[in-house]
């Protein structure tokens, strides 16, 4: 899989779980995709900055969507704006 398309199945991801995160005020945005293709780094934005749950919907919701999207990725990280 080129860089470009693994960027395009990571988006396509981001888009799957997006809806859920706008259902409670808040929303992602893709940073960039490092270390060989294996980490994400995300930005989680909106009500989803201050959230107490923000890390087990990253781990289980992002990371969890990514991976399936695009099985090279071996982490998801949210880097704090």
């Amino acid at each position: 899989m080129t860089s470009e398309e693994l960027k395009l199945n990571v988006e396509k991801a981001l888009e799957e779980i997006r809806p859920f995160l706008q259902s409670d005020g808040g929303d992602i945005s893709l940073l960039s995709i490092e270390e060989d293709n294996t980490l994400v780094k995300v930005q989680l934005q909106g009500a989803c900055v201050g959230c107490s749950v923000n890390q087990m919907t990253l781990k289980s919701g992002v990371e969890m969507t990514i991976k399936k999207h695009a099985p090279q990725i071996k982490q998801v990280i949210n880097v704090e704006a």
